[in-house]
């Protein structure tokens, strides 16, 4: 991928801001950053600085009070109902707990026609052959279409979970702490696999996490919010060796031995 590819930005947020509770804390305050095609940015933060209000707010699960969100320079905070359904496919989630996040009842089948469907990505009569490449390409068989959630493993189900997002051929993935709940070995595998897919796709990735080593490994860049506010924005491996704000020093050496 070219520089100057690699440069377009993929998500462009300005002067976001949502408030909680009876007496207006603020949830977010102007928060802005942008990612660029094929970049991974990380927001960490302490419990409660805003990171998954952030994420509900891109995936437009709710609805910012002042600012905006672009993909593309389209502003989504301004679409609703069935454009805003159009443009869903150019945007997806992988979330922390993938069970959670699918039927129990449904097949693996099933669960990857559904965004097919609603999408309009392929006909009916199609549809095993999307599901089967789908499943190749993150390192599931295709024996697995028949099986329900219940009976995979935490990384299968989390194999599958990237295989419904990329099935829309997004470019924009939000992760929000997509490896947390996996042993070590089964982490490194699903960071591999989702590195490999940037590679090959150019997808941006929005990585919430609170494991510093993870993103150290993981993120091209990192923003640090505290309380909902954004006070640390630069290259991972700068804000890590030479942190300035205290929310960023205090995340840090809450875990001395994995990041020094």
């Amino acid at each position: 991928m070219t520089e100057s590819a690699r440069a377009l930005p993929v998500l462009e947020v300005n002067n976001l801001a949502k408030r909680f509770g009876d007496r207006g804390a603020a949830g977010l305050r102007d928060v802005t950053f942008s990612i660029a095609r094929g970049e991974t940015l990380a927001v960490v933060g302490a419990s409660g600085s805003g990171k998954t209000t952030l994420a509900r707010l891109i995936m437009r699960l709710a609805n910012p009070e002042a600012g905006s969100i672009q993909l593309h320079g389209r502003d989504i905070t301004r679409l609703h109902g069935e454009p805003l359904r159009r443009m869903r496919s150019q945007f997806q989630m992988v979330f922390q707990d993938a069970l959670a996040a699918f039927n129990p009842r449904a097949s693996v089948r099933r669960i990857l026609e559904d965004p097919l469907r609603v999408h309009g990505l392929a006909e009916p009569k199609d549809f095993d052959t999307s599901i089967d490449a789908v499943l190749e390409r993150v390192g599931l068989g295709t024996g697995f279409k028949q099986r329900l959630p219940l009976e995979l493993s935490g990384g299968q189900r989390q194999r599958v979970a990237i295989a419904r997002a990329i099935l829309t051929n997004p470019d924009l993935i939000v992760l929000d702490e997509p490896v947390s709940a996996l042993d070590v070995s089964v982490r490194a595998q699903i960071l591999n696999l989702l590195l490999d897919l940037q590679d090959e796709t150019g997808v941006a990735y929005l990585f919430i996490s609170h494991d510093l080593a993870v993103v150290r490994a993981f993120a091209d860049r990192m923003i640090v919010m505290d309380e909902g506010r954004i006070v640390e924005n630069g290259t991972t491996e700068g804000v890590l060796a030479a942190p300035q704000a205290e929310a960023t020093r205090l995340l840090i050496d809450a875990v001395p031995r994995l990041i020094r």
